[in-house]
């Protein structure tokens, strides 16, 4: 599922990506956080359904995954594509592992060197620590997804949180597949700037912050 907010320039060719994903049977649901522009109607004819939710990533995945109909939920920020075949890879590492979620590898778009070494880090941090990010795309069995109670609702923080629920039940299957997620962000504010605001939020998270306080200081920096 994909949770969207006023991506009324990005949400159709987000959505042309996982066409072949709907032409095999799988489903596509949109969950809008009350975008004030065109998103939902540019949605409506390229996902299965196209829903509405609070705003808040949190609450729009979770709106999503109480609506899916399938065993595996997968969850696609909309500027993260897929590689091919991802659902065949996630639903096979599942299986062979015996575990219940993971993630991609990601790689980061039109970024250079220095977002390289961005991403072969964050794949590293999450194969040593078993904790993975909506960059790249989490997947999960229904079943587990909600014993552990869902996204937690929270304004940010909610995929680390999630993660580490989930790592109490088995650890992560990391598929060396890459997404590809884009830069845009890290351009913009500029890749040191971006990466250290991130560790210092995490940080901040784990000793105990409120998510509220972090997510307000993080769209400050996107200003």
């Amino acid at each position: 599922m994909v949770p969207a907010l006023d991506e009324a320039a990005s949400i159709r060719g987000a959505l042309a990506n996982l066409q072949p994903l709907r032409a095999a049977g799988h489903e596509v649901i949109v969950v809008d956080g009350g975008s004030r522009d065109a998103t939902v109607h540019l949605a409506r004819d390229l996902a299965d359904r196209v829903l509405c939710a609070p705003r808040g990533r949190a609450s729009q995945m979770n709106a999503g995954a109480q609506a899916a109909r399938g065993d595996l939920l997968l969850f696609l920020h909309v500027d993260t594509q897929l590689p091919e075949g991802a659902l065949d890879l996630a639903l096979r590492g599942l299986a062979q592992s015996g575990r219940c979620w993971g993630r991609f590898d990601v790689r980061i778009d039109g970024g250079g060197r220095s977002l390289a070494l961005v991403a072969a880090l964050m794949n590293l941090r999450s194969r040593w620590t078993g904790i993975a990010t909506g960059d790249q795309a989490m997947f999960v069995a229904r079943a587990a997804f909600q014993a552990q109670g869902g996204f937690p609702a929270i304004a940010l923080m909610e995929d680390i949180a999630l993660s580490a629920r989930l790592r109490r039940r088995s650890p992560p299957v990391c598929l060396r597949s890459k997404v590809i997620t884009s830069g845009r962000r890290w351009r913009a504010n500029g890749v040191a700037n971006t990466v250290l605001l991130m560790w210092w939020l995490r940080l901040r998270y784990w000793l105990g912050a409120s998510p509220e306080a972090l997510a307000r200081r993080y769209r400050d920096h996107g200003r």
